[in-house]
């Protein structure tokens, strides 16, 4: 009788089989690096704006050519029926009351939220913006090139447009993440019809309108970037589920609607009552709105501008930070 093992003598034992190497985790960038990258080609897009449209002299012409200036008076104001509606929004928007009672929703929505440094962060913005505005508007010479378009005041960039496009992406600090989805469409719009009725009324031209637009996200983006510091986007990791995907169609629904409605309803009514070049310039200038609006809320989708207790406190950690780590 054989006394041994049962399993076979010079044979290896079958053992699990080799563990396959994890996949490589994608390090996501951080917002606030993002941000900063966004503001940046926004300066760059800023200064090239004033480059060409304000010292060269194929600038001046095309803005003339968008918006020629009028046979009687010389000034910029549009031949139509739009220039009285486009004057009473201008008028209304420039309400010292209405102004303050915007930025004091940005303050109360900033409160309720427990965000108030992003609500102070968004009053400063604005104001930040309006006095820039004036800054390089003054600062800024306009060449006389000897175009009959043309003049020598200088309007670059639109302060109105500015403190408009600071205005809505100021609510954009201190609203949840589903909220700014929804309101970034009509924000945008009403950013758009401020930009459209400078032109109509003869303000501003349609670079100062881009020019107002660009220096507006320039400065959100850098006040984003400084409110998220070096965290990352807190969803960037996530994948997509099923509520996400269904919001996501439902905002694009709505989204398609309110474009189909606007080339069906409001270009039409424009075609026909101001010239084509001030329907293109309108036009372009708000798909411009759109875009750049859409894009920086897109990045701040999911951002969460909570300014940590560490930072509030000086560097020191709080009981509850040394409780976590414990």
């Amino acid at each position: 009788m054989t006394i041994g093992s049962s399993y076979p003598v010079g044979r290896s034992t079958p053992g699990p089989p080799p563990a396959r190497p994890l996949p490589t985790a994608r390090v996501a960038v951080p917002l606030g690096l993002r941000l900063l990258v966004a503001a940046l080609c926004c300066l760059v897009a800023l200064a090239l704006t004033a480059a060409v449209f304000v010292r060269t002299y194929p600038g001046q012409w095309l803005d003339g050519l968008l918006l020629p200036r009028a046979e009687r008076g010389g000034g910029y104001e549009q031949e139509t029926a739009l220039v009285g509606p486009a004057k009473t929004v201008l008028a209304t928007f420039g309400n010292p009351t209405l102004l303050a009672a915007l930025l004091g929703a940005v303050l109360l929505v900033g409160v309720l939220r427990r965000r108030l440094v992003a609500g102070v962060v968004g009053v400063g913005l604005v104001v930040g913006t309006v006095l820039t505005a004036g800054a390089v508007k003054s600062a800024l010479p306009r060449p006389d090139l000897q175009l009959e378009s043309s003049t020598t005041h200088n309007s670059f960039p639109s302060g109105h447009v500015a403190a408009a496009t600071a205005l809505l992406l100021a609510f954009m600090l201190v609203l949840p993440g589903w909220a700014r989805r929804w309101g970034a469409v009509p924000g945008a719009a009403g950013v758009s019809v401020i930009a459209s009725a400078t032109m109509i009324a003869g303000w501003h031209r349609f670079s100062d309108v881009l020019g107002g637009v660009l220096l507006g996200v320039a400065l959100f983006c850098l006040a984003a970037a400084a409110l998220a510091g070096p965290r990352g986007d807190r969803e960037a990791g996530r994948g997509p589920d099923g509520g996400s995907l269904w919001r996501g169609l439902a905002e694009v629904a709505v989204g398609l609607v309110a474009l189909v409605w606007a080339v069906v309803v409001v270009v039409p009514g424009l075609a026909a009552s101001v010239q084509r070049g001030a329907l293109v310039a309108i036009v372009v200038a708000g798909g411009s709105t759109m875009l750049l609006v859409g894009s920086v809320v897109f990045l701040v989708r999911s951002a969460d501008f909570v300014v940590p207790r560490r930072a509030r406190r000086g560097g020191r950690r709080s009981s509850t930070d040394f409780q976590k780590i414990s």
